[in-house]
């Protein structure tokens, strides 16, 4: 779900290695837009989850430079590099696991139960599925990671306060606080997640289709 099209994949392939060498992770990457006018939009972050104004602009640098050299894209386009926001879109497996306790809302490439949209409670992850604790259900549902098209977070309290606390976190280790303050805290995901219940198997969804085959930097110009 990083990439969306076979040329946001091969965009991916081109760009991940630079932004990890410079000390990014991308969450997701679209190249969007008609022909004539496109946009490279890059969502990244710090292993701690973070990204300032600071990290988008350097790593809008560092892209520059590759995408200067390939030219992998025709025509005029603009680069936008952010931050992947509060309500954060879900791409890879490990982001289920790092939030759980979190609202999200899921939508899968497939009917499961006469409908394709999900929301409910993040449980984490069994494998290679995904665990969420559906509205009106009692057991923990498990959907398989493939299924799922499109995944984001919730704007709730809980979720604001985690994003604040991490910029403080990370603003103080860079600007350390004057002797005899104490330190900050880590950060915790809700008590909601360390909610036991059953697990329901992604066999109980009975899918009934085939599958079908924030802090932003200056948007760049290219030609």
């Amino acid at each position: 779900m990083r990439g969306k099209t076979a040329e946001d994949l091969r965009l991916l392939e081109l760009l991940a290695p630079v932004a990890e060498a410079a000390g990014y992770e991308i969450v997701r990457l679209r190249l969007m837009g008609g022909d004539h006018r496109r946009t490279l939009q890059i969502m990244a972050e710090r292993d701690d989850g973070t990204m300032l104004v600071e990290d988008c602009t350097a790593l809008s640098r560092a892209v520059s430079e590759v995408l200067d050299a390939a030219d992998p894209i025709k025509g005029e386009y603009s680069l936008e590099v952010s931050s992947p926001g509060i309500d954060r879109p879900l791409t890879r497996l490990q982001d289920f696991e790092t939030y759980a306790g979190y609202e999200a809302r899921i939508e899968l490439d497939r009917l499961a139960e006469n409908r394709k949209r999900f929301k409910g409670v993040l449980a984490g992850v069994e494998g290679d599925d995904v665990a969420i604790d559906l509205e009106g259900e009692d057991e923990t549902t498990l959907v398989p990671f493939a299924w799922i098209s499109d995944a984001k977070l919730v704007i709730t309290d809980q979720l604001l306060k985690r994003g604040a606390e991490a910029r403080a976190s990370r603003l103080a280790a860079e600007s350390p606080p004057p002797a005899g303050e104490g330190d900050h805290e880590a950060v915790e995901g809700p008590s909601a997640a360390n909610k036991k219940r059953g697990r329901r198997p992604p066999s109980a969804l009975r899918a009934t289709s085939p599958r079908q085959g924030e802090e932003i930097e200056e948007i760049e110009e290219k030609s």
